[in-house]
């Protein structure tokens, strides 16, 4: 063998090295950001499953706020029912990320109806179920929150390097045509902050 095919096979071999490393970053990548969609889906089936004991404990109290209580679950099974689609359905495209953004505005609006009519009633703001239950819910908001930025990071992580040269020619071919879709809510003003249960 002369020189120059040895050069030739050595190049080609790092060539498809580097292939190689490009496939692995896109799938590490894809697997960080479902992993972090994992985390927000975790924290947001604990706040789904908490609300329903807000609210029975409300309702004890608000027997006349029928319709504040049946709006927080209405908006409450919505936005769970989207999370079980997108579960099942996967990050891969579509509308579901932003459909579970709009249903998480919604609840959150919900939600924040419901603390300002429990004002109202001082009974409840002192009951001690209440108060454990609001402290559950601020805690799992806070979570939400930090899940979520987690999730954005490692999406932006991601579709940085999908998008950059030259795995933006390779990831097509490599089975990842699509960015991956941030989580954000529709009024991102609102969204900074956890919404506040004082009771």
């Amino acid at each position: 063998m002369d020189i120059s095919t040895i050069v030739f096979w050595l190049a080609l071999l790092g060539l498809i090295i580097y292939i190689i490393s490009i496939y692995n970053t896109l799938v590490t990548l894809k697997n960080r950001f479902e992993n972090a969609f994992a985390q927000i889906e975790v924290q947001l089936k604990r706040r789904y499953d908490l609300i329903p004991n807000l609210v029975e404990t409300a309702k004890g109290y608000m027997s006349h706020e029928r319709e504040t209580l049946e709006a927080v679950i209405a908006a409450r099974n919505n936005a769970a029912g989207i999370l079980a689609e997108l579960g099942k359905a996967g990050l891969g495209g579509g509308t579901g990320i932003s459909d579970l953004a709009g249903a998480e505005s919604t609840l959150r609006g919900a939600l924040g109806k419901l603390n300002v009519t429990m004002e109202a009633y001082p009974d409840l703001k002192a009951s001690e179920n209440m108060q454990q239950l609001s402290e559950e819910l601020t805690t799992t908001e806070n979570r939400v929150a930090f899940a979520r930025q987690g999730y954005n990071d490692a999406v932006m992580a991601f579709n940085t390097y999908r998008q950059s040269f030259p795995p933006v020619f390779f990831a097509r071919k490599f089975g990842h045509p699509n960015d991956a879709e941030l989580l954000e809510m529709e009024d991102s003003a609102q969204i900074q902050d956890a919404p506040t249960v004082s009771f």
